[in-house]
């Protein structure tokens, strides 16, 4: 589904060659728009309370406010804003330097909906704005599942919040189980539907429940919990 406007995105880096690069790469493209620029986090939750955003490019290490902890921020002001407003549906890819980052790891826990690394192809880069956008789809790139598989012992040690999903997952039905290992696995819904022998739509109502009974905002920190429930090992 194509937007009928561009989709936002703001970029958060202390680098400035690197957001110049990303904002002509993104700016070049006609259904996507950088509509805030912001050297550290601390800009970027200032500039992200008077500026709406879709998508949000962030840097992982930064000085002062760093991503993780402009996530979280950003994370809870979305959690308190009313449901359908653009901060409530707002989505972070954390951006780092290499692939096996705790930071990203944490910033995904933190309800980030992924990473890129920052040498990443741009059709890759902008693939990943347009995924994270349109919500439904897949978003546990190689990338992702190597840092998960890295860190899947830390992952699933004892928690009260290990607990508290293990408890949710048992409240899942027989098929949404099901549909869930599918989506930790990282199948998209058209692969599932396919796999289960029902409709697209159908699959879609299935990951809307799990993700209300999860508790999750999207498929990332679905694949996260099955991941600390031990559903999913390494490799």
């Amino acid at each position: 589904m194509t937007p009928t406007s561009p989709i936002r995105v703001a970029l958060v880096d202390d680098q400035q060659l690197v957001r110049s690069g990303l904002g002509m790469l993104i700016n070049s493209q006609p259904d996507l728009s950088v509509v805030l620029q912001a050297g550290n986090g601390i800009e970027a939750l200032q500039g992200l309370s008077a500026t709406a955003a879709d998508v949000v490019l962030m840097d992982v290490r930064m000085p002062g406010m760093d991503g993780l902890e402009t996530t979280r921020r950003l994370m809870e002001r979305s959690k308190g804003a009313p449901a359908g407003s653009w901060l409530s549906e707002l989505r972070i890819v954390v951006l780092t330097t290499f692939d096996l980052d705790e930071y990203a790891l944490a910033a995904i826990q933190a309800g980030a909906s992924g990473f890129l690394l920052k040498d990443a192809p741009p059709e890759e880069l902008l693939g990943a704005i347009r995924t994270v956008y349109a919500g439904d789809a897949v978003i546990a790139p190689s990338t992702t599942r190597r840092l998960l598989d890295h860190v899947s012992q830390l992952l699933s040690a004892p928690s009260p919040a290990n607990d508290a999903h293990a408890a949710a997952v048992t409240s899942l039905t027989v098929r949404e189980h099901e549909v869930f290992l599918l989506i930790a696995n990282g199948h998209s819904n058209p692969e599932i539907a396919k796999q289960l022998f029902v409709s697209e739509a159908t699959v879609k109502t299935h990951v809307g429940h799990i993700l209300a009974k999860l508790s999750a905002r999207d498929r990332v920190q679905l694949v996260v919990i099955a991941y600390e429930t031990g559903l999913v090992s390494p490799g």
